[in-house]
């Protein structure tokens, strides 16, 4: 496992990558945590960031800690500072973790914490750290690396700019078909943008608004689709999000 570590970490120069991951899911743990301590009403635990009767949501703590250590990236990093480019990714992980914990606030602009609307937390938090987990393995979209365009050799470069255009417009269209996940994934694993991209989508996506509906044979698959297939996996994804953040409110799955 050292071994490991050290040539698919250390040696591409992915160690700062790491150390954002870890203080992530750390932060995200221990403010999750600390939420539902608070929410319980557990007395020996602190309680909410209140001066003067003012609520500070955590949020602003991890907007803070982002900006702090995107200047220190911008104004200090570099490769010859291994332990300050940790501590900053670090510094950077947990703030980011911070905000997204807090993403359907910011969205919605109101207190949505604890209410179904809030689950899009969650899911933002799930999104980024399955896309962080991919980077610090070596994983990357197209077009994310150097050695993605040959620009030595004017066909391969064409070449090149054309499979990233091609795949970067199946990635909207799948998007637009409301398939968020598949979206995301098929930029590391191009093959499942194919997959959504031909096949219907959801029944609420801008794609089924646009398309469907002057086809209700196709909004009716669509719906047919939605209750049979996402059903299922919709309410396991609620039982996994609330084992992890707590119950929500209004929840008539659970």
């Amino acid at each position: 496992m050292t071994d490991w570590f050290t040539t698919a970490i250390v040696g591409p120069g992915r160690l700062p990558l790491f150390f954002m991951m870890l203080a992530f899911a750390t932060a995200f743990a221990f403010i999750r945590i600390s939420t539902r301590m608070i929410r319980a009403d557990v007395p020996w635990w602190p309680g909410n960031v209140t001066p003067g009767g003012l609520h500070i949501h955590h949020v602003v703590f991890g907007l803070v800690m982002m900006l702090v250590s995107g200047f220190g990236f911008i104004a200090l990093a570099t490769y010859h500072t291994p332990a300050a480019n940790c501590v900053l990714a670090a510094v950077f992980g947990v703030g980011a973790a911070l905000v997204l914990d807090e993403f359907a606030l910011v969205l919605h602009l109101r207190d949505v914490y604890w209410t179904e609307e809030g689950r899009t937390s969650i899911d933002a938090v799930f999104v980024a750290f399955a896309i962080t987990v991919l980077f610090v393995l070596g994983v990357h979209p197209l077009g994310f690396s150097g050695a993605d365009v040959d620009t030595d050799d004017a066909a391969t470069t064409i070449a090149s700019i054309v499979l990233l255009v091609v795949q970067y417009g199946l990635t909207t269209i799948v998007l637009l078909k409301g398939k968020i996940w598949t979206g995301l994934f098929g930029l590391f694993f191009p093959p499942l943008l194919v997959v959504g991209a031909v096949r219907l989508g959801r029944p609420r996506s801008p794609w089924a608004r646009w398309r469907y509906g002057s086809r209700p044979e196709k909004m009716r698959s669509a719906n047919r689709r939605e209750d049979t297939l996402r059903g299922p996996a919709n309410r396991a994804k609620i039982r996994v999000q609330e084992a992890l953040a707590g119950r929500f409110d209004g929840d008539s799955t659970s």
